[in-house]
């Protein structure tokens, strides 16, 4: 299974104005160069009348598939400053578009790098950073006199519940990390004094909230 890594989970977006010029950035997790070209194209439909749709993005878990572009942006002021803002931070599987709306005043290269790095920083600074890992895929059963003690049990280890299903028994969907699947397990089973019943039904690499 692949490696921890840093990233963004989901969309975000900000937008700023300097010298007139409107700046709008966009970050996603992109787990492919595939899907990070597929997000510059939306962000560009979206925006047909914009001066410049400048993007840099890491679209693996090594750092190897490294992408940019000024578009029109004097060479070096854009697309390089976004891609270092996300390699600063630490983030892989992560794109960033910042569209330029030209305000009538030129900020010269100094000012075009500034404004596009402070651009990028902040739509990343404000979006969601998890630690995205190997998970593993539970379902858990219980009968309904069990079930406040499962549910209990879940939010004590801050665990999410995706799916509840409440037929002739309870039925919980959830994942964790992929190394905590063991305990979980072992643990839930004593503290249900063994009337829990728990399968396995996958693996996936999701993400996990930062700890605090």
């Amino acid at each position: 299974m692949p490696a921890i890594i840093r990233s963004v989970r989901g969309r975000y977006s900000s937008e700023k104005i300097i010298e007139k010029s409107r700046f709008l950035s966009y970050c996603e997790h992109v787990a492919s160069e595939e899907e990070a070209r597929g997000f510059i194209a939306e962000i560009k439909g979206m925006h047909p009348a914009a001066t410049h749709n400048c993007y840099a993005f890491i679209a693996d878990k090594t750092g190897s598939m490294q992408r940019f572009s000024d578009d029109g942006e004097p060479q070096g002021t854009a697309g390089m400053p976004i891609l270092d803002v996300i390699k600063n931070k630490g983030l892989y599987e992560t794109a960033v578009v910042v569209v330029r709306y030209f305000g009538g005043i030129k900020l010269g290269a100094g000012g075009l790098v500034k404004a596009y790095s402070s651009a990028c920083a902040e739509v990343l600074d404000g979006a969601e950073i998890c630690l995205w890992q190997p998970a593993a895929k539970y379902t858990v059963c219980v009968d309904y006199p069990q079930a406040d003690a499962a549910s209990r049990f879940f939010a004590a280890r801050g665990l999410a519940v995706s799916d509840a299903q409440y037929t002739d028994k309870v039925r919980y969907a959830l994942s964790m990390p992929a190394a905590a699947g063991e305990m979980f397990v072992r643990e839930l089973t004593d503290a249900l004094a063994g009337r829990v019943s728990v399968c396995k039904t996958g693996e996936a690499f999701e993400p996990f909230p930062l700890e605090k």
